[in-house]
């Protein structure tokens, strides 16, 4: 099934207003195995879902595929919602885990990767290292320098910080978005500012260094 047509590219600062009877009523619709309900309600949400996902992946083709599958697993297990949160938190929720998850398989197959490259030249070449060359002669503005740092990141420090600093979540929003404490949320997002600022600190003294360590 394909419940929704991603729009790659547009974004929103956030949900749209719909009208709660309307969403009611396509949820219970939806939940009877109406597809024509669960693609409208997909539609009033899937490009804000598609930024936040881009913003944690960072590819596009990639965000394509994970919300497609967050899409599915929603479709999947839409049985399940009970109303207990908005619809948007809910399909949020499903995607963010979906992108987290993708994020970790791509950073465990790089490091997979370059390892094997270290055993075949007999020698030792850190990631990091080759990642910030990289990142040093892409990186022209200060945008671009963030997104960089960004690719160093956790999956879990970048998804709380694209949720506060880019889409400016409330904490309650994104602890009920993570399942955890209010408290949690603030701790892990001081640790990844903490960690986005040192990386950028660093990727600043090695381009006015010109390369050199």
């Amino acid at each position: 099934m394909d419940p929704a047509v991603i729009q790659a590219g547009k974004s929103v600062g956030s949900a749209p207003e719909t009208d709660h009877f309307g969403e009611q009523e396509l949820l219970q619709r939806a939940q009877s195995g109406d597809h024509e309900a669960f693609c409208l309600l997909v539609s009033q949400h899937q490009s804000r879902l598609f930024s936040s996902v881009y913003r944690v992946v960072g590819h596009m083709e990639d965000a394509q595929d994970v919300v497609q599958e967050a899409f599915l697993n929603a479709f999947l297990s839409l049985r399940q919602f009970k109303g207990d949160s908005r619809f948007f938190t809910w399909i949020y929720r499903i995607a963010l885990n979906v992108a987290i998850s993708h994020r970790r398989k791509a950073m465990s197959r790089l490091n997979a990767r370059m390892r094997t490259i270290d055993d075949s030249q007999g020698t030792v070449v850190p990631l990091a290292s080759g990642a910030q060359a990289d990142a040093d002669m892409a990186i022209q503005d200060d945008a671009r320098m963030i997104q960089a740092a960004l690719e160093h990141l956790s999956p879990d420090h970048r998804a709380v910080l694209v949720m506060k600093d880019m889409e400016d979540m409330r904490y309650e929003a994104m602890a009920e978005v993570l399942e955890i404490p209010v408290g949690t949320v603030r701790s892990r997002l001081h640790r990844a500012r903490l960690e986005l600022r040192n990386l950028l600190e660093n990727q600043d003294s090695f381009r006015k260094g010109g390369g050199q360590t």
